[in-house]
């Protein structure tokens, strides 16, 4: 298991945009095959700060995810909403049964 955790810096004159176009990658993304868990978490102490949490079944499903139509797109458009250049990290995890 696969596990991302993306730190997004919002402009804060930005955000209502931001949310519309992070909606339709978020939504894509969850019907991905190999998807687990893909959202967007909001701080609670850091105005237009976000999370965006994904947990994927291996590395070929995240290297599909990273290839993909709705993945490209909201990239290229990402950069006009951000702050701060994305601060990813990548975790490799077992699920604990």
């Amino acid at each position: 298991m696969i596990i991302i955790h993306a730190g997004l810096t919002v402009q804060k004159n930005k955000e209502e945009a931001f949310l519309a176009e992070v909606k339709t990658l978020v939504e894509a993304s969850r019907a991905e095959s190999g998807n687990i868990q893909y959202d967007l978490k909001k701080d609670t102490e850091k105005e237009a700060t976000y999370m965006m949490v994904e947990v994927w079944e291996n590395q070929e499903a995240v290297q599909n995810h990273n290839t993909s139509e709705h993945f490209v797109a909201f990239g290229k458009k990402a950069a006009s909403f951000m702050a701060a250049p994305t601060d990813v990290k990548v975790y490799a995890g077992e699920q604990v049964k």
